[in-house]
């Protein structure tokens, strides 16, 4: 059993498909502290399967991270379905939509980092000109 399999366990009986956690939760759970890097760099909480051991364990309990905020020393954990974490080294070619077909692997790399202010209309042309003649 890895380092982080307690995380990967507790992940897998939660209900819900969003899970609030501290940094203090997450070393409760696995008894023993994060690394320096989980403390200061939000790369180090991204999906990447190859980025870290850590990542793995919540990516193959089914869950993705976000909202990560370091100053605050939290964040959640969402509940992915299952094609969105498979390592694309444990696809089958096969699974693969057709080579004319593929997402791009940046595709939804930002969602839920941009926000829309309140009252703001996104029909409304930024060119206030735009279809005059």
């Amino acid at each position: 059993m890895g380092k982080y399999e307690p995380l990967a366990q507790f992940l897998r009986t939660q209900r819900t498909n969003e899970v609030a956690m501290t940094f203090a939760d997450i070393e409760r759970i696995v008894g023993a502290k994060l690394p320096p890097k989980a403390q200061h760099h939000r790369a180090w909480w991204s999906n990447n399967p190859s980025n870290n051991v850590m990542t793995k364990a919540w990516l193959e309990a089914g869950f993705r991270s976000e909202q990560v905020d370091l100053a605050a020393r939290r964040l959640v954990f969402r509940r992915a379905s299952k094609a969105q974490v498979a390592p694309p080294s444990e696809t089958s070619r096969s699974e693969q939509p057709p080579s004319g077909h593929r997402r791009h692997p940046l595709l939804g790399a930002l969602k839920g980092l941009v926000r829309i202010m309140p009252g703001t209309d996104l029909t409304k042309p930024a060119d206030p000109d735009w279809g005059r003649d």
